[in-house]
């Protein structure tokens, strides 16, 4: 995944529909939100929209954009207005997995995440790390790929008796647990299908190529077999229908009620 991300770099923007639309539904999310921050991290941030969007909605804030392929990183300051850069109010950059930060503790105000944690086999640690960055009363808000994600692949491979299927995902049920486990308190959890149409198998593959996905996404099964599940992929009025469930979540760093020696924390309010 990493290699294929550096090299959709270039590629990324023109076919990155359901990124961007997701990271909209995401930032009307924030409408609901009050928060202040002071820094803000778009963690698996791609060529940038994220940021972007943090920038616009929060000036005064330090704004940080972190990825594991450094052609991202190289196209998130090419977006960076000339003006910006001179006055020093572009993104600082961060080549970085997302499982270890380069991030003191407590010191990011609102983490952002958009449609990355699910190509973890094992979001937990990433969980863990971003619990640990985010200071008390911070803020984590992210988007990720669920088990209905291309249910439409997954039945013309059980039509032709294949056992190569795209890539499975985790249930949002399971991700608010997960959550919890790494500290975070109350998380908020829901779903919504959002389906692309293509004219053809080529088209929808040439767009997974273009965002660096198309290895993780679809099982590394023969190519044949992908030859026959594509063939069986059935249309709706002419059109191949691509459904994504998208898990959207955001919980919040709570005050610790255990020391790091297992003694219990108790708090007195003054009057």
């Amino acid at each position: 995944m990493k290699q294929d991300a550096a090299r959709a770099a270039a590629s990324y923007d023109e076919a990155a529909v359901l990124a961007r639309e997701t990271g909209r539904r995401m930032a009307a999310r924030l409408d609901l939100v009050k928060i202040a921050p002071g820094h803000v991290a778009d963690i698996g941030c791609a060529t940038g929209d994220g940021i972007r969007e943090l920038q616009r909605r929060y000036p005064a804030a330090l704004p940080l954009a972190l990825d594991f392929a450094k052609p991202m990183l190289d196209a998130v300051r090419g977006h960076a207005p000339i003006m910006q850069r001179l006055r020093g109010k572009a993104p600082r950059m961060a080549q970085a997995d997302v499982r270890a930060l380069p991030l003191a503790a407590g010191s990011i105000d609102l983490a952002w995440s958009n449609l990355m944690l699910h190509w973890l086999d094992d979001p937990r640690p990433a969980f863990a790390e971003l619990h640990r960055v985010l200071r008390v009363g911070g803020l984590l808000m992210f988007s990720m790929l669920g088990p209905d994600t291309l249910k439409e692949l997954r039945a013309a491979a059980q039509k032709v008796g294949s056992g190569a299927t795209p890539r499975r995902f985790l249930d949002m049920h399971d991700i608010g647990d997960m959550l919890v486990q790494a500290g975070f308190a109350d998380p908020v959890m829901d779903m919504e299908l959002i389906t692309l149409t293509y004219r053809s198998q080529r088209g929808f593959l040439a767009d997974q190529r273009r965002i660096g996905a198309r290895g993780a996404l679809l099982d590394r099964g023969h190519w044949r077999d992908w030859r026959r599940i594509l063939a069986a992929w059935e249309r709706v009025d002419a059109c191949l229908p691509a459904s994504f469930e998208i898990v959207y979540g955001h919980a919040w760093k709570a005050a610790p009620t255990v020391a790091a020696d297992g003694r219990a924390i108790v708090r007195f309010a003054g009057r």
